[in-house]
């Protein structure tokens, strides 16, 4: 393609591509993709894309067509590929200079240059870093501006290359010289003024560097080794030392604390404790490390970020005033460590002192002694320094926790600190009660306790959000800590609850409130049931709080959070709360409102933590369990919780329950365990298994098609243990307590297999015999020598058949329960309960609940604990004797192996 006559036919083209009009547009749309494959296309589109006194969108459309071509013609290999002396002369005029003046154009000028350098840079376009460098220093703002925005390009793009010959070339050419590169860029920012549009550029650059270090320290430490010297050189140099002012910005100081932070911390470069089986790469940057890292340099390192980093803003201090829970969030940082300075300074500090704690501690503690004493109120300098101290005292207590006596210094200094009334001095009234919660769980004398619940008590009052925030804060790590003695905080309680409450009412952000809402819970649920005078405030208020929260469910989870502490804590006055707690419970249990994201699983516990502590069941509460079916049919991680809900249910009311869901809940279980984990299956059968307990009468009948599956797996031989042991344990209740309905189970089941009913009887209590081993539970073990034993006295041959099997099971769970009573000398059952214990439980511990009584009402009831094994036995074989008569019964025995029949007989030497 001839250069001069055709870019005017081109540029016609172009124009007719460029029209709305389809009658137009389209022919001038198939001549251009007839012209993709022909040579010297290209160059015409570049001679008409980088001529400014074209029209915008005709120059548009050459700009998309040349990076399209770049895409599918100018690799090699590619068909109908550009051919080399074509794309060097391409190569050339894209970078010919740097002067575009549209912006959306000049973006995709820079993106196909990256394209091109992506397969070409550096070794078919070795002079594009360095043109681009060049022309980054030029004082022209456009020229600057646009080499800029293609450096940024090309850098992004080659260190996106995945090929490994790629990323070492990559390696080799780019990353060897990146800080030579940064220190140019640094240098042109310390020329151009922030606000600029070229230093907005400029610093994009600058980042993506850093990120493409990071990234690749990151992935490859150990070719990041050569790297490790100067990357620590560059980053302390700038943030570390006077050569930053005026040139580092806030994600640049980011950017190196974080690569700092990763050498320091990074696993690859610290040698094993035996030396000889370290890798020789991890010796070399260990050894890197020490050597600079020296005293003078950790000094240095240590001294400024206390004294510079640390130090409050004017913008922070100006944001406290203005907006105190504001500043609360904005300083936290929360998981945003990473990218906001102050929390990624304090990271970064707590790394290097631990890391290097031998030399710092003086350090450090230097700085603590020249801070002794009261500090002049008025001088703000004096106590913002101090204020970064104490921070850095607490954001390293572990290690220095044999260098500080805390307790003499919290006795004889900062309890002091902390009633300095003056405004000016809220900076340290905030600072010490963080540190003191910093250094609860390190090193505090639990007798110091009461001292600190009353300072907590005054600073909870005090006139500065901030600081009632702050206070709140380390009361809940204080309550929350293994010392914490409930007696000692008692007098205190009511007070602190109150002030809690108004702190609650007073801020007004979600996380703020949420903050509080958690520290309520944590004091709920450590002094249980003593909350119960002081709750009725905060009752009276959560309905509208939750009404308020409609849009935000987080807060909502914390509201759910806090019911779930305060209806452990009120126990059967729980009920109280139903008119809201019940419609809470509801929504956010049901999957088909779009809230149940968020608050399905604290309202499952919500729910569940109802149940335990319902004095009774109510109508309403009964009506929730509407919402499980949907719950079951999600198979979640939910689950669990699902199963100790229905278990509550059958706890509280099993009649009222089972007469209203049995059928449908038999339906879900059913469907539930064709697709579930083992330990679900276990979940399941346990629940069940519960609800033979609670009604052996009419429970195996409702649950019938599920028993069948049971039985099924037991006569199939289920190959999991714990599955088996826990399908034994479900028919052993049925065999047990409702021997009418076994046997019409086993007659459906022979009809099903084609066999009589007695050779599935032989088939299962062989299973039985053989599988007792699988049985790990005593409770279940007794119950399987019951319900075998129930059998007896029998003139079926199946049973006499299996006698001997029956024999070993009750001789295993006698060894299983029986136990000797020291007071008499005598064997006892182990299993039986008598009526007159109740649950006991010790201070530190929770009361029983509702439904612990339920089910030791219940268990009271359960032939397991009521009936005695031994005496069981011996009523049974005794029965079977008069049955069969003495010389037919003593031929029975003898099927007995001797040892057992021995063992049995010393177990029964007292009938």
């Amino acid at each position: 393609m001839d250069l001069n006559s055709a870019s005017t036919v081109v540029l016609h083209v172009l124009t007719q591509a460029a029209s709305q009009d389809s009658v137009v547009l389209k022919p001038a749309e198939e001549l251009l993709k007839q012209w993709e494959t022909q040579p010297g296309f290209y160059s015409v589109l570049l001679n008409i894309f980088t001529n400014h006194t074209l029209d915008v969108n005709v120059r548009w459309l050459a700009v998309l067509y040349f990076k399209n071509g770049i895409e599918r013609y100018w690799r090699r290999m590619a068909p109908h590929a550009l051919s080399e002396e074509e794309k060097s002369t391409l190569r050339a005029g894209l970078i010919t200079n740097f002067n575009e003046p549209v912006n959306q154009i000049a973006t995709q000028i820079a993106v196909l240059i990256g394209k091109v350098a992506r397969l070409d840079c550096p070794k078919q376009w070795p002079e594009l870093i360095p043109t681009l460098l060049e022309s980054v220093k030029v004082q022209d703002d456009l020229l600057q501006h646009r080499a800029l925005l293609t450096f940024y390009h090309v850098t992004k793009t080659l260190s996106s290359k995945r090929l490994a010959s790629d990323r070492k070339l990559f390696h080799d050419e780019f990353l060897h010289a990146v800080f030579e590169r940064l220190k140019q860029f640094m240098e042109c920012c310390r020329r151009i003024g922030p606000g600029n549009t070229c230093r907005e550029r400029l610093e994009k650059v600058i980042i993506l560097f850093t990120k493409v270090l990071l990234n690749f320290l990151g992935q490859h430490p150990f070719s990041f080794i050569p790297l490790i010297q100067r990357s620590l050189e560059v980053a302390i140099s700038y943030v570390f030392t006077e050569a930053g002012e005026g040139v580092i910005f806030e994600c640049f100081i980011v950017q190196c604390m974080n690569l700092i932070k990763m050498i320091v911390k990074n696993d690859a470069y610290k040698p094993s404790k035996n030396i000889e089986d370290s890798r020789p790469e991890t010796l070399e940057a260990h050894k890197i490390k020490t050597a600079f890292f020296t005293c003078t340099t950790l000094m240095e390192i240590c001294k400024r970020v206390v004294t510079h980093y640390f130090v409050l803003t004017e913008e922070e201090l100006t944001m406290w005033e203005e907006d105190p829970e504001g500043f609360i969030v904005e300083e936290a940082g929360g998981d945003s460590w990473k990218y906001s300075l102050r929390p990624c300074t304090e990271v970064l500090f707590m790394d290097i002192f631990h890391e290097y704690s031998q030399t710092l501690i003086p350090v450090l503690l230097e700085m603590v002694h020249s801070m002794q004493g009261p500090t002049n109120v008025e001088d703000t300098n004096a106590l913002l320094i101090k204020d970064t101290v104490y921070n850095a005292v607490g954001l390293a207590a572990y290690e220095l926790f044999d260098s500080v006596d805390f307790d003499e210094w919290f006795k004889n200094q900062l309890l002091a600190e902390l009633q300095v009334n003056h405004n000016g001095y809220k900076v340290i009234r905030r600072r010490v009660i963080w540190l003191v919660g910093q250094w609860i769980s390190v090193k505090f004398k639990s007798d110091l306790r009461p001292l600190l619940y009353g300072a907590i008590l005054s600073l909870l009052q005090d006139r500065d959000l901030v600081v009632r925030i702050e206070s709140a804060t380390t009361l809940k790590l204080t309550v929350d800590d293994f010392e914490f003695r409930t007696e000692q905080f008692l007098p205190y309680l009511e007070s602190i609850f109150s002030l809690l409450f108004q702190l609650l009412q007073n801020v007004g952000e979600c996380d703020t409130k949420m903050h509080i809402l958690h520290v309520l819970s944590c004091v709920i649920e450590r002094v249980n049931m003593q909350i119960r005078p002081y709750v009725g405030c905060l009752v009276q208020y959560l309905p509208l709080l939750w009404k308020q929260s409609e849009e935000h469910n987080m807060l909502r989870c914390a509201i759910l959070t806090t019911l779930v502490h305060l209806v452990q804590g009120l126990g059967e006055d729980s009920k109280n709360l139903y008119p809201f707690l019940l419609p809470v419970i509801q929504l956010s249990t049901d999957v088909s409102q779009p809230p149940h994201v968020y608050l399905l699983e604290d309202g499952l516990e919500l729910w569940l933590v109802t149940l335990e502590n319902s004095p009774s069941i109510t109508p309403e509460l009964l009506r929730i369990f509407q919402n499980m079916s949907a719950l079951l049919e999600l198979s979640s991680e939910n689950l669990k919780t699902c199963f100790q809900i229905i278990n509550a249910y059958i706890y509280l009311a099993a009649y009222e329950f089972l007469q209203t869901y049995a059928v449908g809940l038999c339906h879900s279980f059913c469907e539930v365990l064709k697709d579930i984990t083992t330990e679900g299956q276990v979940q399941v059968l346990k629940v069940v298994e519960n609800i033979l307990k609670v009604n052996p009468t009419e429970g195996p009948q409702m649950f019938q098609p599920l028993l069948v599956s049971v039985l099924r797996g037991i006569i199939d031989g289920e190959r999991y243990p714990v599955v088996m042991s826990t399908y034994l344990g479900v028919i052993g209740r049925v065999l047990l307590q409702n021997t009418s309905f076994f046997s019409s189970l086993l007659s459906q089941m022979a009809q099903e297999f084609q066999q009589e009913p007695d050779h599935l009887l032989g088939n299962l209590i062989e299973m039985w015999v053989d599988r007792m081993d699988n049985i790990t539970q005593p409770e279940r073990r007794k119950l399987s020598s019951l319900a075998l034993l129930s059998l007896l006295p029998s003139t079926n041959s199946v049973v006499q058949d299996k006698f001997c099997g029956i024999i070993n099971i009750c001789v295993e769970g006698l060894h299983d329960i029986m136990t000797e009573d020291s007071e008499t000398g005598t064997y006892k059952d182990c299993m039986l309960m008598t009526p007159f214990e109740e649950p006991s439980w010790t201070e530190g511990e929770e009361p029983p609940r509702e439904q612990d009584k339920r089910k030791k009402i219940l268990a009271l009831k359960d032939p397991v604990h009521t009936v005695p094994l031994k005496q069981f036995v011996y009523e049974k074989l005794k029965a079977q004797q008069e049955l069969m008569g003495e010389q037919d019964f003593q031929a029975l025995m003898e099927t007995v192996d001797a040892e057992i029949l021995t063992q049995l007989q010393d177990f029964l030497q007292s009938f």
